[in-house]
């Protein structure tokens, strides 16, 4: 059920004509409250899409009534146009709602640089018949409405003693820090202010989708939203809010990873003994951005050197001559030379760990990326974006 798992809330999915398969395009997600909390992080893109320049105004004060999203056009350089776009499908929403406009959060997602009086149409039209056909079962039809190149929804709930979070999210390429090309709302019943679900978000957000860097390009799109309902009447510890928060992200994030586009291997690489946190997001970043390497892992081939090579291109603290790698488990390098012979790796299953040992400190990250395909490339050209 995903966002309606949790009391509070309802949603839908509908079909506007936004996509040319026919599919579901639309979604919204109603807040009933009787809390009207809301949070978001958004793309650090400076290129931003219209809807995210409104969303951004809308969460200043920590109210969100709902949030209306769009597949089949990301409404981003439509000039004022597609901000009007934009706020009339605010408007739209809030009319039917009777709540304020400027409660009404607003994601699209799709091709940048389109968008006409018929797009308009659709997807006003798309919001009064999402908000027209709510229900408190209607998450999966949402999640179905939101995806684009995705191949399967994704969608997590984690409960806990009396309250719950559940979550969908879209996503399958350009997923790179910053978010990614992702639309992400997370809903939860528990009872939180607006600043306590800012900074959960923040923390989970930032150990968890910010991770994930499937391809080193960064969407004009991106958003994770959280809605608060308050109608469990629980108000939780807070270390046990953001850790249920932190795993419902870290889920969605390694759904997100799964589904990246072409991809035929998923790629966990964790950073050890940095000196620093940051240190070893500079140093997993840098192995997941290079191109060298992630065509190798395609033709599993454990080429640690190409893993030296991209670390030594950080400002991270450590001594190149002296770093372990292991791949699957096998330590192929150690002290910057060679070590189990690169034939004792096995890189055929999917799934790849990457463990990069620096040897200076006790601070440690994990970034999700994955391999380079000919679908990627494939795909990729194919589909304009």
């Amino acid at each position: 059920m995903s966002v309606t798992a949790p009391q509070g809330f309802e949603a839908a999915g509908v079909a506007a004509g936004l996509k040319s398969t026919g599919n579901l395009d639309v979604a919204v997600v109603v807040n009933r409250g009787p809390l009207k909390v809301g949070a978001a992080v958004f793309t650090s893109n400076r290129a931003k899409a219209n809807p995210i320049i409104w969303s951004q105004q809308v969460v200043q004060d920590g109210v969100v009534e709902a949030i209306v999203l769009n597949s089949g056009g990301a409404n981003c350089f439509t000039g004022s146009f597609g901000f009007q776009t934009t706020h009339q499908t605010a408007e739209k929403a809030a009319e039917l709602l009777g709540v304020s406009a400027g409660d009404i959060v607003v994601c699209s997602t799709g091709l940048i640089g389109t968008g006409d009086e018929v797009f308009r149409a659709k997807v006003l039209d798309g919001t009064e018949r999402g908000i027209a056909g709510l229900s408190d079962d209607g998450g999966e039809a949402a999640s179905l409405a939101i995806m684009t190149t995705d191949s399967k929804p994704k969608r997590s709930v984690v409960t806990r003693d009396g309250w719950s979070i559940g979550g969908m999210a879209k996503g399958a390429g350009m997923l790179a820090p910053g978010l990614a090309t992702m639309l992400v709302v997370i809903t939860t019943d528990a009872v939180l202010t607006s600043a306590q679900a800012d900074t959960a978000l923040r923390q989970a957000t930032g150990r968890t989708f910010d991770r994930l860097d499937s391809d080193g390009c960064m969407s004009t799109n991106d958003q994770v939203t959280l809605m608060v309902s308050g109608a469990s009447g629980v108000t939780p510890d807070l270390d046990d809010f953001a850790a249920a928060l932190a795993e419902v992200s870290q889920d969605l994030a390694q759904q997100l990873q799964g589904d990246a586009e072409g991809a035929s291997h998923d790629i966990t690489i964790e950073v050890t003994h940095a000196a620093s946190e940051a240190d070893a997001v500079e140093v997993g970043r840098s192995v997941a951005r290079n191109n060298l390497f992630k065509a190798a892992i395609f033709g599993n081939d454990p080429n640690w050197g190409r893993v030296l090579a991209a670390i030594g291109t950080t400002d991270a603290a450590f001594d190149p001559y002296d770093v372990d790698v292991w791949m699957n488990g096998v330590r192929v390098c150690t002290a910057g030379g060679p070590d189990a012979p690169r034939e004792d790796v096995d890189l055929t299953p999917r799934a790849t760990h990457l463990v990069i040992d620096l040897k200076v400190g006790d601070e440690t990250a994990t970034i999700l990326t994955n391999d380079l395909t000919h679908d990627y490339v494939h795909e990729n050209s194919a589909y304009s974006s």
